[in-house]
């Protein structure tokens, strides 16, 4: 069974599942805003309030993810059509985990202080997540939107690897600048979250990019 018609397949009025990405791509949207919120403020209060505001998010997608399983179980599809739905499924809901981990590891390191770099790519991680809510729909169409879907893959691959390079700087900036070692560490391990946040988005663009590639040579 090819993609597009798997995706056809996929529309059964009572079982229709692109609600089900559209409110992960929320998710994913809601707990990167959540992490630029937090780590805006200095206040640990602060912190653990919007921590739990992610997990609580976290908690919503694993749910989802719970009730996306018994849906595919109960579907007639072919290898590739479950393979790719669940890889995508999977890859979104490891972002959120990913960006829950980053916010427990400020409360648990509490760092002196917030650097700016560590915000820019927390802004990074939640505009790859916009892309990505306006990328998940378009699996849906993706006949006529195969090209609309690699530009957006282009654009997530052009933050991860902004984000790459603002990591590396923000490396570069603590080992010169940061006599405290423990609050460099602290800083190092943090920065490896954020940037490991980047790189989870761009798997899910990456395995977007392949359902198409897929497709065109079907």
């Amino acid at each position: 069974m090819n993609i597009s018609r798997t995706l056809r397949h996929l529309f059964h009025r009572k079982q229709d599942m692109a609600p089900f990405f559209s409110r992960q791509a929320d998710h994913l949207y809601q707990a990167s805003e959540l992490l630029v919120r937090m780590i805006a403020s200095n206040d640990p209060e602060e912190w653990k309030r919007y921590h739990r505001e992610i997990k609580a998010v976290e908690v919503q997608s694993d749910a989802q993810l719970t009730e996306f399983r018994e849906m595919m179980s109960e579907r007639l599809l072919g290898s590739l059509g479950r393979a790719d739905m669940t890889t995508v499924a999977m890859s979104m809901d490891d972002c959120i985990d990913v960006i829950k981990d980053t916010s427990k590891a400020i409360l648990i390191y509490h760092p002196k202080k917030i650097d700016s770099q560590l915000q820019d790519l927390a802004q990074l991680i939640r505009s790859e997540a916009l892309v990505l809510r306006d990328l998940l729909p378009m699996m849906w169409d993706i006949r006529k939107k195969a090209s609309a879907i690699s530009l957006q893959c282009d654009r997530v691959a052009e933050l991860e690897h902004a984000a790459d390079d603002a990591y590396e700087e923000y490396i570069g900036y603590i080992f010169s600048e940061e006599e405290d070692l423990r609050e460099m560490t602290k800083y190092k391990n943090l920065a490896e979250l954020f940037e490991k946040a980047t790189d989870s988005e761009k798997h899910v663009a990456d395995c977007m990019r392949l359902m198409v590639l897929r497709f065109l040579h079907e």
